[in-house]
């Protein structure tokens, strides 16, 4: 496992680190997300994802308890955990200094720790002033409950707000974003990386598989396979996003002609799609999740490699018509129905 600098604040990360979303605490046994973790720690991955609305905490309670009961000490791992978005069944939600301060309290009970290493504002709150979030997680950091704070999915704008904002203060700078960023879902590179490089910011990107299509396991014409993600319909949104997006045989048959580049390399498409996530110097650590613990390791193989000027060429050569700059059906609110059918789980 390789290492990198979060920005620039005081956080050194694996380049591959763990995620909760969608598994742990829902989905799968505890038993076996615990499992997970533990061969996430064996594998030198050191920085562990989640937020305090998944699986409405429970994502939290095993996440701590795995920890906790591995043979790794407490300044041996990570915890990056979000806060905005709501909590089942409390409805409040937000980036309020009330919400800030309640809910960093209650992520470390259910973590069962005294501080959180990465604390992240889960999206832009447009209802409290940029200040008032910002006051607030800085006086989380000089209380000790936090050692850096960041950023998921904002609006550049406000990431350079946030940036300039804490500079004239004097408060804790943001050191991380978290936006989605893969082979098919390129559009940090517009603007997002840039600002990031610019204001000091490292990027944890999720989703750098784009949720197992960038594995090549889904085949186009064919179903899923009845072990993936695609066929559980409580993690199914692969479809109904890229699929739906891409009319699902055209991405897929672009992604099979993948399949001879990584052969060519000697690598499995799992470590090629994170190699080429991992080849910008903005990109921090790719997240990846796991309802297996042989998956860790899989996707754990993604550190280390480096992609050539012709291999990047070749990937570009087919994925270009189909790269994620804007849905095929726009008229279509695809995130309004992933909300409705995803609510406790998804991030939005």
């Amino acid at each position: 496992m390789y290492y990198r600098q979060l920005g620039q604040g005081p956080l050194t990360v694996s380049e591959i680190s763990f995620g909760t979303w969608l598994t742990v605490g829902a989905n799968i046994e505890r038993s076996q997300a615990i499992a997970c973790i533990h061969a996430a720690l064996d594998h030198g991955i050191t920085l562990f994802d989640t937020a305090n609305m998944y699986a409405a905490g429970e994502a939290e309670r095993v996440l701590g308890e795995a920890l906790r009961t591995s043979s790794k000490s407490r300044d041996q791992y990570l915890i990056a955990t979000k806060v905005f978005n709501p909590v089942p069944p409390e409805p409040d939600k937000g980036l309020s200094a009330e919400q800030v301060a309640k809910q960093l309290d209650r992520s470390l009970a259910r973590l069962g720790v005294d501080y959180i290493d990465l604390y992240q504002c889960h999206r832009y709150d447009k209802e409290t002033p940029l200040d008032e979030t910002l006051g607030a997680l800085d006086r989380a950091v000089k209380s000790g409950k936090v050692r850096a704070i960041g950023l998921s999915e904002w609006p550049v704008d406000k990431i350079v707000a946030a940036a300039e904002s804490t500079k004239a203060h004097g408060w804790t700078p943001m050191t991380s974003s978290q936006p989605q960023y893969s082979m098919l879902v390129r559009k940090p590179e517009a603007e997002v990386f840039a600002a990031c490089r610019e204001h000091g910011l490292g990027n944890i990107v999720f989703s750098p598989l784009a949720q197992g299509v960038l594995t090549g396991k889904y085949k186009p014409g064919q179903p899923p396979p009845e072990d993936s993600r695609a066929a559980n319909p409580d993690m199914n949104f692969t479809m109904e996003t890229l699929g739906r997006r891409f009319r699902s045989d055209f991405l897929l048959a672009a992604v099979e002609q993948l399949k001879p580049i990584a052969a060519d390399l000697g690598l499995t498409m799992t470590q090629m799609a994170l190699a080429w996530v991992l080849r910008r110097t903005e990109v921090s650590s790719a997240i990846v999740g796991a309802s297996r613990p042989e998956q860790v390791a899989a996707n754990a193989a993604g550190s280390g490699v480096t992609l050539s000027a012709e291999t990047l060429e070749r990937i570009d050569a087919i994925l270009k018509p189909v790269v994620l700059f804007h849905p095929v059906h726009p008229t279509v609110s695809w995130q309004g129905k992933l909300k409705a059918k995803l609510r406790r789980y998804l991030p939005l």
